[in-house]
């Protein structure tokens, strides 16, 4: 099994290291378009081997594409018009239905598979690859009844038994309507706190003594990089918005009930938030 990974960065540098490790790929090849990405991927041994994006594509069973989800726009429908008919592209991205609708009338739209596997940290490029990264996590495929069904298996095992992930399956607009929710609004959030907090305090000293493990763990995804969330914020905008619009209306009715002294019926809100544990202790 030979795959490819576009994209050397925490995503895509974490996969070549754990479908190598776990046994599922024989050989992987990089292909990044950043010098200082492939020196380091070869220091760190994530690949065994460089190769310019033609070329890696020629030696490949299954391509995976690991880069922002923009790029893929273009990227996707350029490597579907070299594969051959027993090739698999894969892609990592967090939004979807952008990606699915701009090859949606592709002649190898069939080799295709769409996918998200759901782990990931706040680091970015090759350094930032971990071992085990995706034990035991969540992986979307979205609209497989528009890939073949054989190829869709192939990948179902490469992420179950080279990544120990399990599956999901979803639409590709439930997606991105869900991942509005449970990833998106977490990051755009962790930037406004960040921002806010560095336009108030301008002591960097203050910040550094007294932030608790509250503050560090609220602002810790402030950290991702903006290449890479700018274009998620851009594709999902509609979808980021409604609940962007929700949270802000929470926060106006705790802001409310603040100013008017309801500190009891305060409590109660946040009573029903402790909910969350029972969800997430699943």
């Amino acid at each position: 099994m030979i795959i490819s990974v576009v994209g050397l960065g925490l995503i895509g540098g974490s996969m070549a290291l754990s479908l190598k490790e776990n046994g599922f790929a024989d050989t992987v090849i990089g292909v990044d378009n950043k010098t200082e990405h492939i020196i380091k991927a070869l220091e760190l041994k994530l690949i065994d081997r460089v190769a310019l994006l033609q070329d890696a594509v020629k030696q490949s069973d299954i391509i995976i594409l690991a880069v922002p989800v923009d790029a893929l726009l273009t990227l996707l429908p350029e490597v579907l018009n070299q594969i051959t008919e027993n090739q698999i592209v894969i892609e990592v991205g967090s939004t979807k239905k952008a990606v699915i609708e701009a090859v949606k009338n592709h002649p190898n739209r069939g080799n295709f598979v769409a996918t998200h596997p759901m782990a990931g940290t706040e680091f970015s490029g090759p350094e930032a690859a971990i071992r085990h990264l995706f034990d035991g996590k969540n992986c979307v495929l979205c609209d497989i009844e528009d890939s073949k069904p054989e190829l869709v298996e192939l990948i179902k095992k490469m992420y179950v038994e080279g990544l120990k992930m399990r599956i999901t399956y979803l639409d590709s607009v439930a997606h991105d309507i869900h991942t509005a929710y449970i990833s998106h609004i977490s990051h755009i959030c962790s930037f406004a706190l960040a921002s806010t907090v560095l336009a108030k305090e301008k002591d960097e000293e203050s910040i550094f003594n007294l932030a608790s493990t509250g503050f560090e763990s609220t602002v810790r995804l402030a950290k991702s990089s903006p290449e890479t969330w700018i274009p998620i914020f851009r594709q999902n905008q509609e979808n980021i918005i409604d609940v962007l619009d929700s949270y802000i209306t929470t926060l106006l009715t705790f802001k409310g009930l603040m100013i008017s002294g309801s500190y009891d019926k305060f409590g109660e809100y946040l009573t029903q938030a402790n909910d969350i544990k029972r969800i997430l202790n699943k």
